[in-house]
């Protein structure tokens, strides 16, 4: 591999939306006995944010992240689209369900897209690279990948920039498992889909990236080449978006 290159690709930002379960100061209530689900999967993606840093790293890109757990709103999904686990917001005021959009969903996402407009007008255009990590198993069903890339196959230069990062990992890890548009379909509702709406597929290139769990919790060599080996076959397949 070549070494590492701080060299700034034009147009490129990353995100991670579920880098981190911290509960805020006044929500303590809320997840008060549910440790095991705010340790889960289902109250962050474990790895994200490192993998998401080992990018940043490696490419000079700027990084949005949110540490906030999932479960009082999750950064990736539209706010009329029931964010907050239903037993979680069952222990929450009208009041506090209107603080954490306010405070923590609101603000996280007019960031990102103040990022993207500030890279169009520097670039011209935008890739931008949501990074996450998912689950294993999902009530009880085994999910058969190392690493998704999911965008939406209308627009032909995310099929285009998937197709060029896609055949870079294989060729140099043909062992992965490799998957599109799995576990979720890329153009279902989330964080890129909104902005989708938003910018025209000229100017707008989004890419959700997940990551088998497995890697990450099972820590070690293996997770530190997987890291490298992605940031640096994301360096080679970045070329005009």
């Amino acid at each position: 591999m070549r070494p590492p290159s701080h060299a700034r690709p034009p147009g490129l930002i990353l995100t991670c939306e579920h880098a981190g379960n911290r509960v805020p100061r006044g929500f303590e209530h809320a997840l008060a006995g549910l440790d095991d689900l705010l340790e889960s999967h289902r109250g962050w993606d474990p790895g994200a944010l490192e993998l998401a840093r080992t990018f940043q790293r490696r490419l000079g890109a700027p990084l949005r992240f949110a540490t906030t757990t999932r479960l009082l709103g999750d950064l990736n999904r539209s706010w009329t689209n029931r964010p907050i686990r239903a037993e979680v917001r069952a222990r929450l005021t009208p009041e506090q369900v209107r603080t954490l959009h306010g405070r923590v969903w609101l603000p996280y996402r007019r960031s990102v897209g103040r990022l993207v407009r500030a890279e169009l007008g520097r670039a011209g255009r935008v890739l931008h690279l949501s990074v996450h990590t998912c689950t294993p198993v999902l009530d009880g069903e085994v999910r058969r990948l190392d690493v998704g890339f999911l965008y939406d196959p209308a627009r032909a230069r995310e099929r285009a920039f998937a197709d060029r990062w896609l055949a870079r990992l294989r060729a140099v890890r043909p062992d992965l498992l490799l998957r599109r548009n799995y576990p979720y379909r890329g153009a279902s509702d989330g964080l890129v889909t909104a902005l989708r709406r938003e910018l025209p597929a000229s100017r707008y290139v989004g890419i959700e990236l997940e990551v088998s769990q497995k890697h990450p919790l099972g820590g070690g060599p293996q997770w530190r080449r997987l890291k490298s080996v992605l940031a640096e076959t994301l360096a080679g397949a970045l070329g005009p978006a």
